[in-house]
């Protein structure tokens, strides 16, 4: 049993990109959701998302984390909508209900809901395809200068979790082989048993790191890894979306207020922005094309 989530290596350009370039390929869509809340530009963000991650072979990443984020986001709506008492556009009135009060919803405030859903959404697609396709030890790595013993706890950790996983998977495998006649085993019991296996893998794992010298500190770094052929041509697409995000921030580009009524910023400034943000995403894909066939060639 394989996360979706789990690295494997991609196909495509996104083989060939440290993780340096990556995360600022993915981060740009990241600072897109957190800039905007513009519908037009966020499709786009999200548009932007789906052609790497299809390309680089994430789709049962892309396809969780649209999952998870479309169930979040109708918590978002559901809660907004009763929390938000703003609006002139009432489209329900639920009376006194207690401890809460006077409670109307209205189209503004849902409209809020889902803005801020589709912003997290964004956020989650950018996450799945980085974890799915850039090596998490690459990722740790960056941060070793910075936080050895913190970097070391959270390699141990995204490898840790998947065994666990696995663990479960294999537990539920083995009681259903027991037959029909068996005793049912209970979510109790399993959870005992996987606690307790985890615990003995946790001292293998620290045996061995002692043995390795880890109690004396991590030890020194053996050489650093090739960026990647395609490094500079990612990141400085991830730096292009961020260079017009902010600029057209500061411009007043791609506006939107929720209260007191709608008003959506859909000029072709917006548009323009909007169309701009896929292109340049895929700017790196259909650059490497043609010189993966001269590579051939």
């Amino acid at each position: 049993m394989r996360s979706p989530l789990a690295y494997r290596r991609p196909s495509g350009p996104l083989a060939d990109v440290g993780a340096l370039a990556a995360t600022a390929y993915f981060g740009s869509f990241a600072l897109i959701a957190a800039t905007f809340a513009n519908p037009m530009v966020l499709a786009g963000a999200a548009g932007g998302i789906v052609v790497a991650g299809m390309a680089a072979g994430a789709g049962r990443a892309l396809a969780v984390a649209v999952r998870y984020g479309l169930a979040l986001g109708v918590v978002f709506v559901a809660v907004n909508a009763i929390a938000s008492q703003r609006g002139e556009t009432i489209l329900l009135r639920l009376g006194e209900v207690p401890v809460l009060g006077r409670i109307d919803v209205s189209a503004e405030a849902i409209c809020e809901g889902a803005i801020l859903a589709g912003r997290v959404l964004i956020v989650m697609m950018a996450c799945a395809v980085l974890s799915a396709t850039v090596d998490p030890d690459r990722l740790l790595r960056l941060l070793r200068p910075v936080a050895r013993r913190s970097a070391l706890t959270a390699s141990l950790i995204t490898r840790l979790v998947p065994l666990a996983a696995r663990d479960y998977a294999r537990l539920s495998e083995a009681v259903a082989l027991r037959g029909p006649a068996a005793a049912p085993v209970g979510r109790p019991a399993m959870v005992r048993r996987l606690v307790a296996g985890s615990l003995d893998r946790a001292v293998d794992v620290a045996a061995t790191l002692e043995l390795r010298g880890y109690a004396r500190g991590a030890p020194g770094r053996s050489g650093a890894r090739p960026p990647g052929r395609h490094s500079a041509s990612f990141a400085a697409a991830g730096l292009a979306i961020c260079a017009i995000a902010l600029l057209a921030a500061l411009r007043g580009v791609g506006g939107t207020e929720v209260y007191p009524g709608v008003r959506i910023d859909a000029g072709a400034a917006t548009l323009a922005l909007a169309v701009a943000i896929p292109l340049l995403a895929a700017a790196p894909l259909l650059l490497a094309r043609p010189a993966r066939r001269e590579a051939r060639a």
